[in-house]
C-alpha cells in the first residue's frame, strides 16, 4: 500500500520547487517536509507545518506560503478536502471514496497486508534472549523473547531477510560450576554426602535435574574419575537444560532458525581470527600479564581484558569473536542484539570492538530492556509457590497463556519498567486488553459464520459511508503505517496499542452498524458490510501474527 505520509512530503516538495521556478516563491533550498498525524479531531487526516518554517526563507507570512502551495499542488485521488489553517498549517483529509476502496485492497492483500519492501532484502541477524543455559528461563527472559520475536516479524514484513538467533553460552567457567552443581546433586540423588560447591546453583530445578539423573543412569558416573564425570554432566546438563528451554520457547510461540554454541567461536577458530584481526590493527595491548581490547581508543569509557593472566579468555572475548563471525563471516548488514539493561555497561565497548575489526558500529544495534515486576492485583509476587525458587516463565505461561504473556510483555516500550498483573491477564472483561483484542475477532468470526451462504463477493463498498464504516477503515489503513514506524524505531511495542484502538474502533462499528439484515432492501450494504468486516478481520489477524499471537475464532 502507498506511503501516504512519503507521497503527500513528496508533492508539497514538487508544490515548492514548480512555485519557486513559476516566480511565486523565491529561490530557497527547502527543509525537510514533515507530514504528521493531527493530534486533535477536525484538523484532517494528516497536516504540514512545512509553511511555518518557511516563513523566514521565504521572507512571507506561512499562511499566503500555504496558499500557493495548495494552489501548486497536484492533488491524487486519495486526498478529498485540503484546507489551510491559521497560523500556516496544510490539513489533508482522505477521500470518502478511496477510503471505502480500500477495503477490496485489503481484501486482495490478504495475510500479506501491511508488508512493504521498505528493507530491500537487507540481512538483519536478530539475536535474542540467549539466556545462559544454567537455570530454567524466567519472566524477564520472556519479555526478551516477546521482543525479538516480535520485532523479527515486523522486519519481514518491512522487506529484510531476517535470521532469528539463540546464542548458547556452553563455555566457561558458569558452565564448569553448573556441571559441578549437578554433579553434587546427582550424588546426593544416590544417597552420598557430596556438598554443593562455592556459589553453585541453588535452585530446586537442580535437584530435579540430579535424581533425574542418577534414575536413569544409576551410580556409573559415581565409578569413573571425578573430572571425566563432570565433563559428562557438563554436556548431559546442557542437553537437558537446552531441551527444557526449547520447550518453554515453543510453549510461548517462538521459534528460531539458529542455536548458536559458543564453544564453535574456539573450535573453529574465529576467536583467533577476531584477536589476529585486533592485534594488527593496534587495538589489544598486553598489561599486567593479560590481554587487553584498547576500547577507549575508539571512546569507549575503558578498556577491557580479553585473555586473562591465566591464558584463558575473557567474558567479552566470546563476544568479539561471536560480533566477528556475525558480521565478517556471515555477511549480516545489521546485527540486533536484545539484552537486558544489566548489560548497559558493554554497549559502547562491543560497538568500539565492532569498529576496530572494520565494520561500521552503527550496524550493530542492542536493544536493552527493563525488569518485569509480576503482580496478582496489588500483590508483587516474588517466590513460586510451587518451587519457592524465582518464578519461571514456564509457571507463567501456564497460568495465563501464551498469548496474554507475549500481549503483556510487549505493551510498554523495552526501556521502561513494567507491572505484568497475572490476574488481569486472565480475566474475561474489557479490563483485560488481550481479551478485549481478541474477542474484537471471534466477534468478527462470528458475524462471517452467521452471514452463511451469503455472497459478498460483489459487494460496492462506494456504498460504505457511515461515520462509523469510514472510522474503521480509517483505523485499517494504518497498520502499513504502524508496521513500518516499528521496523525503522525498533520498537514492537507499537503494536499492542494500535490492537487496542483497532478493536475498539471494530466494537464501535458494531454497535451502530447493522451487518447483516434479512430485509431484502438491504442486501447491498449487507454485502459491503461483509466485505468490511472480513478486511478488519484480516487487519486484526495480520496486527495479532506480527506480535506472535493468535487469532481466535471464538471466545
Amino acid at each position: 500500500m502507498l506511503d501516504l505520509r512519503a507521497d503527500l512530503a513528496e508533492r508539497i516538495s514538487a508544490a515548492i520547487q514548480s512555485a519557486q521556478e513559476g516566480g511565486d516563491l523565491p529561490r530557497f533550498d527547502p527543509p525537510e517536509i514533515i507530514v504528521e498525524r493531527p493530534r486533535e479531531a477536525g484538523h484532517g487526516d494528516f497536516a504540514t507545518p512545512v509553511c511555518l518554517g518557511l516563513a523566514r526563507l521565504a521572507r512571507m507570512a506561512p499562511l499566503q506560503i500555504a496558499e500557493i502551495i495548495v494552489r501548486q499542488m497536484e492533488r491524487p485521488d486519495y486526498l478529498g478536502e485540503v484546507q489551510i489553517a491559521p497560523p500556516g498549517f496544510i490539513n489533508f483529509t482522505l477521500s470518502e471514496l478511496w477510503l471505502a476502496r480500500q477495503v477490496d485492497a485489503i481484501l486482495e492483500a490478504g495475510a500479506t497486508y501491511a508488508n512493504s519492501d521498505m528493507g530491500q532484502g537487507l540481512k538483519v541477524q536478530v539475536e535474542f534472549v540467549s539466556a545462559n543455559p544454567t537455570g530454567p528461563l524466567h519472566v524477564g527472559s520472556g519479555r526478551n523473547a516477546a521482543i525479538g520475536d516480535a520485532l523479527a516479524n515486523i522486519l519481514e514484513a518491512a522487506g529484510y531477510e531476517v535470521q532469528r538467533e539463540y546464542y548458547v553460552n556452553d563455555a566457561g567457567t558458569q558452565i564448569d560450576l553448573f556441571a559441578a552443581t549437578l554433579y553434587a546433586r546427582y550424588a546426593q540423588a544416590l544417597g552420598v554426602d557430596e556438598p554443593l560447591p562455592e556459589g553453585g546453583y541453588q535452585g530446586a530445578y537442580m535437584r530435579e535435574m540430579g535424581e533425574r539423573l542418577a534414575a536413569e543412569h544409576g551410580s556409573k558416573f559415581l565409578e569413573m574419575d571425578r573430572q571425566e564425570a563432570l565433563t559428562h554432566f557438563r554436556d548431559l546438563g546442557l542437553e537437558m537444560m537446552l531441551e527444557r528451554i526449547r520447550e518453554d520457547l515453543e510453549v510461548m510461540g517462538v521459534r528460531y532458525d539458529r542455536w548458536f554454541s559458543e564453544r564453535t567461536l574456539y573450535k573453529d577458530g574465529y576467536f583467533d581470527r577476531a584477536m589476529d584481526l585486533l592485534r594488527r590493527g593496534g587495538y589489544l595491548e598486553e598489561r599486567d600479564g593479560a590481554v587487553w581490547f584498547k576500547a577507549r581508543d575508539l571512546g569507549a569509557d575503558k578498556d577491557e581484558v580479553v585473555v586473562r593472566s591465566s591464558g584463558l579468555p575473557g567474558y567479552f572475548a566470546s563476544d568479539i569473536a561471536y560480533h566477528y563471525e556475525k558480521f565478517l563471516v556471515r555477511g549480516f548488514d545489521r546485527v540486533i542484539d536484545v539484552w537486558g539493561a544489566d548489560h548497559q555497561g558493554q554497549v559502547p565497548r562491543l560497538k568500539a570492538a565492532v569498529q576496530a575489526m572494520g565494520v561500521d558500529p552503527e550496524r550493530l544495534i542492542l536493544i536493552l530492556y527493563q525488569l518485569v515486576t509480576l503482580k496478582r492485583g496489588g500483590e508483587v509476587l516474588r517466590l513460586s509457590k510451587r518451587t519457592g525458587d524465582m518464578i519461571t516463565l514456564r509457571e507463567v505461561l501456564d497460568e495465563v497463556g501464551p498469548d496474554a504473556t507475549r500481549f503483556f510483555l510487549l505493551a510498554r516500550a523495552a526501556d521502561s519498567q513494567m507491572d505484568f498483573d497475572l490476574q488481569l491477564a486472565v480475566e474475561q472483561s474489557n479490563e483485560n486488553p488481550v481479551y478485549y483484542v481478541q474477542y474484537a475477532h471471534a466477534r468478527i468470526a462470528s458475524i462471517l459464520k452467521y452471514a452463511g451462504d451469503i455472497d459478498w463477493s460483489d459487494g460496492d463498498v462506494s456504498l460504505l459511508t457511515h461515520p462509523q464504516e469510514l472510522a474503521l477503515i480509517r483505523q485499517m489503513i494504518l497498520l502499513p503505517e504502524i508496521v513500518r514506524l516499528a521496523a525503522e524505531k525498533l520498537e514492537p511495542h507499537h503494536l499492542p496499542h494500535y490492537a487496542q484502538d483497532l478493536a475498539s474502533t471494530f466494537h464501535s462499528f458494531y454497535r451502530d452498524c447493522r451487518v447483516v439484515s434479512s430485509d431484502p432492501a438491504d442486501a447491498a450494504i449487507t454485502k459491503a458490510r461483509l466485505k468490511l468486516v472480513q478486511a478488519a478481520k484480516i487487519t486484526l489477524a495480520r496486527t495479532l501474527n506480527l506480535m506472535g499471537m493468535t487469532a481466535p475464532e471464538s471466545m
